[in-house]
């Protein structure tokens, strides 16, 4: 069962120092290693290592890339958009989820690598911790590796299951 944690959202930047934490993680550099739940040419979806929720994940461009809209021709946009949904709808298949946010978030001062947070939020959680309240926290949930593994597993089962359906 995961505990919360305290997180220190200075202390990471200071950590990596400036580096693209995404551009880290598509180039294999172990200290930025997440644990992948889809990755195609253009895109890589993985779970958060400091999430809020179980499942929280992270899509994003393999390519570094600044902007939501502008950094992309529409097609572009589009693809991404239809990868957000799938990674979406695998999430909502594994895990019980009242209403899935999704959010892109970020910053020119950190987490430059344009990103979108897709967040499950469980039933029963009182509406007072919803919204932005489930993102922004000063702690996180510790998942143990066999509970990552587990959940990953399962995420990447139901994306198999859409693209067996060919739904999405």
């Amino acid at each position: 069962m995961p505990g919360w944690r305290p997180i220190d959202h200075e202390a990471l930047r200071r950590q990596r120092g400036g580096r693209c934490f995404i551009c880290g993680l598509v180039a294999g550099e172990p200290e930025f290693a997440h644990t992948v739940i889809h990755e195609d040419h253009s895109t890589i979806a993985f779970l958060s290592k400091y999430p809020t929720v179980p499942a929280y994940t992270l899509v994003a461009p393999r390519t570094h890339r600044e902007q939501a809209t502008s950094d992309f021709s529409a097609d572009e946009y589009l693809a991404l958009q239809r990868v957000i949904y799938r990674v979406g709808e695998a999430i909502r298949a594994a895990v019980p989820t009242e209403r899935l946010y999704i959010l892109s978030l970020g910053s020119q001062q950190a987490n430059r690598h344009v990103h979108w947070h897709l967040v499950p939020l469980p039933p029963g959680v009182p509406f007072e911790q919803q919204q932005y309240a489930a993102l922004d926290r000063n702690d996180y949930l510790e998942f143990s590796d066999e509970e990552v593994a587990r959940l990953a597993a399962k995420i990447r089962k139901a994306l198999e299951r859409l693209a067996q359906a060919k739904s999405v």
